[in-house]
């Protein structure tokens, strides 16, 4: 069924093509029967709002398709863009089984399919189901394993070039572009929110790429970027 945004929504769990590619997802029968009953599948457009840093736990939202920006904001108003969310992955899981305030906020980059569950429904799932309890730690996991990662990756690193230089690879890297020649990224955000995910400004983004363009190391094409020197970039990124 087509949705207002342009999503081919996928109606029932049991009818995803991708169900057993995603962590949380492909759960046993018994347990998917009962998620189909509390589930609210809901469309978004670019720019919805799912929940904001600091609001009492509502839910979960399961993401089918599209992607979603998760940040933090100082008190003086600096946002800091933690991950872009991608299909199969949980929002809002650890305040919706801690109860504390959602430690994020969650808001859609592209048109999105959310399956929503509320928080009462989806803690009675969990006693239910002790597989789906299993699948929620392996979620967990992942997320805490992503963190660390994330804060290696980019918050050990010197410069503002070595920082984008480690982000480039690491997304041709998730698009399996990373054993080719000549990568290529699609570029879905601003060098605004860009620079929000590398700590600096949209100025010191901008004047980057265009040093990476002049030097050859990259080179845009519409909204996709071809990574035409793979080990000057990594030179870059010190790996």
């Amino acid at each position: 069924m087509l949705s207002p945004y342009g999503l081919d929504i996928i109606e029932s769990c049991f009818t995803c093509k991708m169900r057993a590619d995603r962590i949380f997802c492909d759960l046993p029968t018994a347990a998917l029967q009962s998620f189909e009953a509390i589930k609210y599948a809901s469309a978004y457009p670019k720019g919805a709002v799912l929940f904001v840093e600091g609001q009492a736990p509502r839910g979960i939202f399961v993401l089918c398709k599209g992607r979603v920006k998760l940040s933090i904001c100082s008190t003086d108003g600096k946002t800091l863009i933690l991950k872009i969310a991608e299909p199969g992955e949980v929002l809002g899981l650890s305040a919706t089984v801690s109860g504390k305030p959602y430690e994020l906020t969650a808001e859609t980059i592209d048109p999105c399919q959310v399956n929503f569950v509320k928080r009462e429904d989806f803690l009675r799932f969990l006693r239910e189901h002790s597989e789906a309890c299993f699948r929620v730690a392996e979620q967990l996991s992942d997320k805490y394993n992503t963190a660390c990662h994330e804060i290696r990756s980019l918050g050990l690193s010197h410069s503002a070039a070595e920082k984008l230089a480690k982000l480039l690879l690491e997304w041709s890297s998730r698009n399996g572009e990373a054993n080719k020649q000549e990568p290529r990224v699609k570029m879905a955000l601003t060098h605004e929110e860009i620079a929000q995910m590398i700590g600096t400004s949209r100025e010191t983004v901008t004047r980057l790429f265009a040093e990476l363009k002049k030097r050859q190391i990259v080179h845009a094409k519409g909204s996709t970027l071809l990574i035409r020197n793979k080990a000057a970039l990594k030179a870059l990124a010190s790996v």
